[in-house]
């Protein structure tokens, strides 16, 4: 699969192989890009953005419903190779179709309300007389550096909001998967002005770096790792930035929870796409009063959960991204265990697969828990008080978003108030979330918002026009 670049197909002399990590078949190849193309992509950006503003609110909101139209007519077969590339279980896959088409939905509507607001300057000295009002205006141009886990659904994200507010887009997907992404952008292509929409793949080293040093990149929005985010945020100049960095998200049992329902929020949040979710359920923080039922009632539950060809149907588990990313899994839970942590269920891994796994008598110290361990593991901690709860919970560099099961009003007012999370869900898992919803998180989980009407706030300007009416 080519490039896109100002409406055409571009390839590069290197390219390389996407892998099915359940079978290791080639599905097929992509270039490496080199600067030369991309200095292209970001020329066409800059040249399409015109065109782009030229457009009533109205045109392109139907455009972006087309795109929605298309999308949903396809959606089986995005979703199977979205199931090939990464990995995941068809019904996950068919759930990301799900977002992405409801995402862009929410985009189309949102392009029609981006309002500026009138400003009283007479409530300030000297502003008797004035009349002034905002506009909201477009940066200019969109780069969008995005992640292999929910590749389709982050991206549109990232580009639905950038279009919809008039911004010409850069997209840079992951090297492990960026077939979905390229397939996308081709839809969105057919209904804007060549360069409105450019994909270039090839490693963020070389890719990701030009675009966040280049002066004609107005904005970065990236998903990732927090070393690369802390690169980004010291690079990029005057230039906007979004950096979702991940999570280590607590999920918090109390004594007066309802168990069965948190354990089935540990079996959602701490599993889904074999754990490789930035908001999903990293750590659990039980009360020691249930912890026994709590452990034996998500052991039982978690030895019920089928691993196989993410193709299936039936399949509820299914690959990581590689091989290489179980390898490391396996190795964190391993050392866990060196460190006195005992596995009750799962810890085997065979190729790219990891069991679903949980570990009990884990400490805060260890680094399962410490780091954010992207695979399906559910870690157990005891602890004796609320006090406690709260305080481990914090105890990390990250604080994207966090859950608390409790049947008391107070103690969940207070889990919610002093956990230090960009969301905190009472009675529900971390890892759900609304394509509506301001999303993003405290500490190094990062800066900005994203969720739709968010994200377009983000990815405009504010210019306040005055008019002296003395």
């Amino acid at each position: 699969m080519d490039m896109l670049i100002n409406g055409e197909h571009v390839s590069d002399m290197d390219s390389e192989d996407v892998i099915n990590p359940f079978n290791g078949e080639v599905i097929d190849s992509v270039p490496i890009s080199h600067l030369n193309n991309v200095d292209k992509a970001i020329d066409a950006a800059n040249n399409a953005k015109g065109a782009l503003q030229e457009m009533s609110a109205f045109k392109v909101s139907n455009k972006l419903y087309n795109v929605c139209e298309k999308l949903k007519e396809n959606k089986e077969e995005f979703a199977e190779l979205l199931t090939k590339e990464v990995g995941k279980p068809i019904n996950e896959s068919y759930v990301e179709l799900d977002r992405s088409i409801e995402t862009l939905k929410l985009a189309a509507e949102e392009a029609k309300r981006i309002y500026g607001e009138s400003v009283p300057l007479d409530a300030g000295l000297n502003g008797k007389g004035f009349f002034a009002f905002t506009q909201r205006l477009p940066l200019g141009v969109v780069a969008a550096i995005t992640p292999f886990n929910y590749p389709l659904n982050l991206t549109i994200h990232k580009i639905a909001p950038a279009i919809a507010c008039k911004n010409a887009v850069i997209i840079k997907p992951p090297t492990d998967a960026p077939l979905t992404v390229m397939k996308f952008a081709e839809l969105v292509n057919e209904e804007f002005p060549a360069g409105v929409i450019n994909v270039i793949t090839g490693y963020g080293s070389e890719v990701g770096d030009a675009l966040v040093a280049s002066d004609k990149i107005d904005k970065i929005s990236f998903t990732g790792s927090v070393m690369t985010g802390l690169m980004i945020s010291q690079r990029a100049g005057m230039k906007k930035v979004t950096l979702e960095l991940g999570g280590n998200d607590p999920l918090v049992v109390l004594d007066d929870a309802d168990v069965d329902a948190a354990v089935k929020g540990v079996i959602n949040g701490a599993y889904l796409n074999a754990g490789q979710v930035c908001m999903g359920v990293k750590r659990i923080i039980v009360q020691e009063g249930i912890y026994e039922e709590f452990k034996a009632k998500l052991v039982g539950e978690t030895s019920k959960i089928k691993m196989g060809n993410p193709m299936d149907k039936s399949t509820q588990l299914g690959t990581l991204i590689s091989e290489k990313a179980a390898i490391h899994v396996e190795e964190t839970v391993n050392n866990a265990v060196k460190d006195g942590a005992e596995i009750l269920v799962g810890g085997k891994r065979d190729g790219a697969f990891y069991e679903a796994t949980v570990v009990d008598k884990v400490t805060p110290d260890m680094d399962l828990v410490v780091n954010e361990t992207f695979g399906p593991v559910a870690p157990l901690i005891k602890v004796k008080t609320v006090d406690e709860a709260i305080r481990i919970a914090n105890a990390t560099e990250y604080g994207l978003q966090a859950g608390v099961f409790t049947e008391n009003y107070r103690n969940a007012l207070r889990c919610a108030n002093e956990i230090e999370a960009g969301t905190v869900f009472v009675n529900k898992q971390s890892t759900f979330r609304t394509d509506n919803m301001p999303f993003g998180g405290f500490k190094n989980s990062g800066c900005g918002k994203e969720g739709i009407k968010y994200a377009v706030e983000e990815m405009t300007k504010t210019k306040l026009i005055g008019l002296n009416l003395r």
